[in-house]
């Protein structure tokens, strides 16, 4: 008997087999297996070492009855090594799964899963109305509590900081940062993407524009990072303050929470605060030209769930409003964790 990978006869997507349909809508599988890993302790117990599955399970506190199962599984999706009746982890769980890590997700991951994951009609819902979950008439939505929350907001900077890590290493090899003295992230949260832009271009100074509650958590990255002294803080609305100016305005992940006209509004602000022959740079998890990625596509629709304005958008979208903002595009390039850089400069 031959087998194969789930997805059809080597078309992309395909689906023939039954189980190929069935393991669609078993997906949230998956998700449950990686959220009772963290929930109890897996890869943090195999940080050191590899260990034997017993050992493992005796630690762990796993009942003999699904203990080689669960861990097998780990193994299958990637997640755990397995030789010789030993697990350990993976590369991509000791650098993602390991809460003293700067890629550690289990922030992002725990967040994401209490937004959407654990309330079924949160998609049905916003495909039936257009509402995002819990929206009240005023377009008002329960995810902007986290920032009166300190543990949901915790792990909010937990997850932003993930994310922001892998981008902040592409960004730092996608742009020539040595013709740039300053630069100001727009929606920078609590600065961990330029503390790491800081710290990798030591002639480089920054400001931060947020809202007002990053100010505490800010001030505490920046000295543990040590470039205190090379970056500042602006706590504000970026609608209605004037962004800091500078050589480089960076607009991360803050495009799809607004609709077309305020992502241009914004985008002409942008061009005010840039400085003469300095540069705008524009990342998000943007669309792919064909609409067939299914992981830019499932990010859009989690977003519109959370927000009443928010959705994704493509590459050639993007060029446009910057474009119309005032900008001449220089560059689109892909960076890590699914996002897309639009690279423009300001003649």
């Amino acid at each position: 008997m031959t087998t194969r990978e789930p997805g059809g006869a080597g078309r992309p997507g395909a689906l023939e087999d039954p189980y190929d349909v069935m393991f669609v809508g078993w997906s949230f599988v998956r998700s449950r297996l990686l959220s009772a890993a963290l929930e109890l302790g897996v890869f943090a117990a195999l940080a050191e070492r590899p260990l034997g599955g017993a050992e493992l399970s005796a630690r762990l506190g796993l009942h003999p009855r699904a203990a080689r199962d669960f861990l097998d599984a780990l193994a299958a999706v990637g997640l755990l090594s397995r030789a010789d009746g030993r697990y350990g982890n993976s590369p991509a769980a000791a650098r993602h799964l390991l809460p003293d890590r700067d890629g550690y997700l289990g922030g992002f991951l725990r967040m994401t899963s209490e937004l959407m994951g654990n309330d079924p009609q949160a998609l049905t819902g916003l495909l039936r109305t257009g509402n995002a979950r819990g929206q009240n008439t005023a377009g008002e939505v329960p995810f902007t509590r986290i920032f009166h929350d300190p543990e949901r907001l915790r792990l909010f900077l937990s997850a932003m900081d993930s994310f922001s890590t892998a981008v902040a290493e592409g960004l730092c090899a996608s742009l020539d940062w040595s013709g740039y003295r300053t630069f100001s992230d727009i929606g920078g949260a609590r600065g961990n993407l330029a503390a790491r832009l800081a710290t990798a271009h030591p002639w480089l100074t920054g400001t931060v524009l947020d809202r007002p509650a990053m100010k505490a958590p800010f001030e505490d990255l920046v000295a543990e990072r040590g470039v205190g002294d090379r970056l500042a803080f602006v706590g504000g609305d970026f609608f209605v303050d004037d962004l800091p100016r500078a050589d480089v305005v960076i607009l991360g992940s803050v495009l799809h929470d607004w609709p077309d006209e305020r992502r241009l509004e914004l985008l002409r602000r942008a061009h005010s605060a840039v400085l003469d022959g300095g540069c705008l740079v524009v990342y998000d998890t943007m669309l792919d030209e064909e609409r067939s990625r299914p992981e830019s596509l499932l990010l859009s629709l989690v977003m519109m769930t959370q927000s009443a304005h928010a959705s994704g958008f493509s590459a050639a979208q993007c060029r446009q409003w910057v474009t119309r903002a005032g900008f001449t595009v220089r560059r689109t390039v892909s960076l890590p964790a699914l996002t897309t850089a639009v690279i423009a400069r300001k003649n």
